[in-house]
């Protein structure tokens, strides 16, 4: 093997290490969906979505700190979808297609949501029948704990129930979270 095959070969699996330290080893299983591509960096699904680590994150212009900052991000738990990768960044859009490029560093692969319909009910169990056990504002950001099919398990300001996947940003369609 050449050096320069060496430097290359270290360089692959040490992105991959950091990129497993930052995300977490214990991320949950997700289905893919038939049209997403793989990263040239982490090997991961492309489209996915992940969320804001950080409570403030510059997004620029290109990947790299020598590009200009467009805007920041100011919400921590913020659901984001990835859409390229470039070393250590990440193209990433919010809900309303606006982004950049953002440093691996200030992404985490816990899953969150975005909430679509004001006073989305919660639900004991994946049923719109099932009692209810709280109702979500507009714009409030959740956790995801679980989705199948159609519903998905939410978690936000202690109370924790089941919403349908069709009133929520951050998680795909045809996506399962176990």
């Amino acid at each position: 093997m050449t050096r320069q095959k060496m430097r290359g070969f270290i360089a692959h699996w040490a992105a991959a290490i950091a990129v497993a330290c930052t995300v977490g080893f214990a991320a949950p299983t997700v289905a893919l969906s038939d049209n997403a591509r793989v990263g040239k960096v982490t090997h991961r699904p492309i489209p996915r979505f992940v969320s804001m680590k950080a409570s403030e994150g510059n997004v620029r212009r290109g990947p790299s700190l020598t590009h200009r900052i467009d805007w920041v991000f100011k919400r921590r738990d913020m659901p984001l979808r990835i859409t390229a990768e470039h070393g250590h960044w990440r193209r990433v859009e919010d809900r309303d297609g606006m982004g950049g490029w953002v440093h691996y560093s200030l992404l985490s692969g816990t899953r969150t949501a975005l909430v679509e319909k004001d006073m989305l009910t919660l639900h004991a169990r994946p049923d719109a029948n099932a009692p209810v056990t709280a109702a979500l504002e507009l714009g409030v950001v959740a956790r995801i704990s679980a989705c199948d099919t159609e519903w998905c398990l939410l978690r936000s300001g202690g109370y924790k129930g089941w919403a349908p996947k069709a009133r929520l940003w951050g998680v795909g369609t045809s996506e399962i979270i176990d």
